[in-house]
């Protein structure tokens, strides 16, 4: 009897929750070690936050909002969302490529989670966000862009941004899952995901738009999320975009983490 409990002991405390955390880690690890050996990953991540703010701060700035300070103010928090929103959609091209180079078939072999795969690849992408959030911010305060209200701020606004991109993920990882390779996997990420950024109040005002497209823009994600971190970094609401993102997030997770988990354990 001992000889049979204890391999089932072991089991179990491999397949547990904390098991499953540790596993996902293990796996998140896994994907940023690689990164040693393909630096360029950092730079491609970190330069097009960068390139954007250079565009909106010299091109865009003077039709904009009539100066380059006023119109980072506003433009800024707009960049850091549509910054995660890329980052996440790198998930899908990094999901598809690890089950077309037979990553998951390894995994199959082992006695860990079936989610933990899927859970560290979102989680090692939560190092690319900070990265290219950070280069964003420091890019945008070396060309007027000021925090008005608090750095403190700065803490809730890099919690919702990973709570926003976690539930985001989950469209990107079943993106992945169900195309065919990394080149259709990015045109149906990106071609998803790039709309998502545009019909929002992240570049331009809400109220200079179509009346029936203030409706679209107004439901749109993306666009609460922007007037979460405007209220948190530049000053106005907070409570009631933060509360309209969390909802957000919590039907997004609910819509896509089980149509993502069946078409894994379909690929199974």
């Amino acid at each position: 009897m001992t000889a049979i409990a204890e391999p089932a002991a072991r089991s179990a405390r491999r397949r547990g929750p904390a098991a499953a955390v540790r596993q996902s880690a293990t796996v998140a690890w896994r994907q940023l070690v690689q990164i040693k050996h393909s630096p360029e990953t950092l730079v491609e991540v970190g330069i097009q936050p960068v390139i954007f703010v250079f565009l909106f701060a010299y091109v865009l700035a003077g039709q904009m909002a009539g100066s380059r300070h006023a119109y980072l103010q506003f433009v800024v928090p707009g960049l850091i969302v549509q910054s995660t929103v890329l980052v996440t959609a790198r998930t899908a091209i990094g999901m598809n490529t690890d089950v077309a180079k037979g990553l998951f078939d390894r995994f199959r072999s082992l006695p860990i989670s079936r989610t933990a795969p899927l859970i560290g690849r979102i989680l090692a992408d939560y190092v690319m966000l900070v990265w290219s959030v950070v280069l964003l911010l420091a890019c945008g305060m070396l060309l007027s862009f000021r925090i008005e209200t608090s750095w403190n701020r700065l803490i809730p606004m890099f919690l919702l941004l990973l709570v926003f991109s976690f539930a985001l993920s989950w469209a990107s990882v079943l993106a992945g899952l169900l195309a065919k390779d990394p080149e259709n996997v990015q045109a149906l990420a990106f071609g998803l995901m790039l709309p998502l950024t545009f019909i929002s109040d992240a570049f331009v005002r809400v109220e200079t738009m179509p009346g029936w497209l203030q409706a679209v823009v107004k439901v749109n994600p993306v666009s609460m999320l922007a007037d979460s971190i405007r209220g948190l970094l530049v000053g106005g609401p907070v409570a009631e975009p933060v509360t309209r993102t969390l909802i957000a997030s919590a039907v997004l997770f609910v819509v896509f983490a089980p149509l993502a988990l069946r078409a894994y354990h379909r690929e199974r």
